[in-house]
């Protein structure tokens, strides 16, 4: 699993892992399965956990009054999934995050992210372009969900994440969406898409 995340931190840097490195990673990761259905986070928890997905599917969301839930994030292999807030701020999450297929994962805590930030050059640069990532995804999506139409939210989301519309069912690319499944089955119909 370890060789994964390597393979990984390398699309990053143009410096090599050396030896050190990838001991300190091996000592900074901890390797979890997950079932499907299985949890990793559940909203009133502090996120205690920061899990790069070897293997898998995942899903963040909120459950809202009504008992609706809502996806907020997405995560397939070679993504990142955890509360971003309660695990900086070590604060009761909103979320739960819980795999929709069996799970391999690689988990850091905070004080492992620290030190590899710290003695791994290429793990630092990772992070400084993950977050540059998580902006402008952040900004579409934003943008999207304020001014597109339900067509439009999904031609864009199937243009920018191609890997993820098959990959999840319809009802979860839906509540991530925020549109209903029927709608998203009615523009998919009109396009002829599967």
């Amino acid at each position: 699993m370890y060789n994964a995340y390597i393979d990984y931190l390398r699309k990053f840097s143009s410096q090599p892992l050396t030896d050190d490195d990838k001991a300190l990673i091996r000592q900074n990761f901890t390797p979890v399965r997950l079932r499907k259905g299985q949890y990793i986070l559940q909203a009133g928890d502090i996120c205690r956990k920061f899990a790069f997905i070897v293997k898998g599917a995942m899903r963040m969301y909120f459950v809202d009054d009504k008992g609706l839930e809502h996806i907020v994030r997405l995560g397939i292999e070679d993504w990142w999934m955890g509360d971003r807030e309660s695990f900086i701020y070590q604060t009761p999450s909103r979320f739960h995050i819980d795999a929709l297929e069996r799970c391999d994962l690689l988990c850091m805590t905070l004080e492992n992210a620290n030190e590899l930030e710290e003695k791994v050059p290429a793990f630092r640069q990772m992070m400084n372009k993950l977050d540059e990532r998580n902006i402008m995804a952040n900004e579409r999506r934003l943008t999207a969900a304020i001014s597109f139409t339900a067509e439009k939210h999904y031609m864009e989301f199937a243009d920018c994440y191609p890997e993820l519309v098959n990959r999840f069912p319809q009802h979860v690319i839906a509540s991530y969406l925020g549109i209903n499944k029927d709608t998203l089955s009615r523009v998919k119909r009109l396009h002829n898409l599967k």
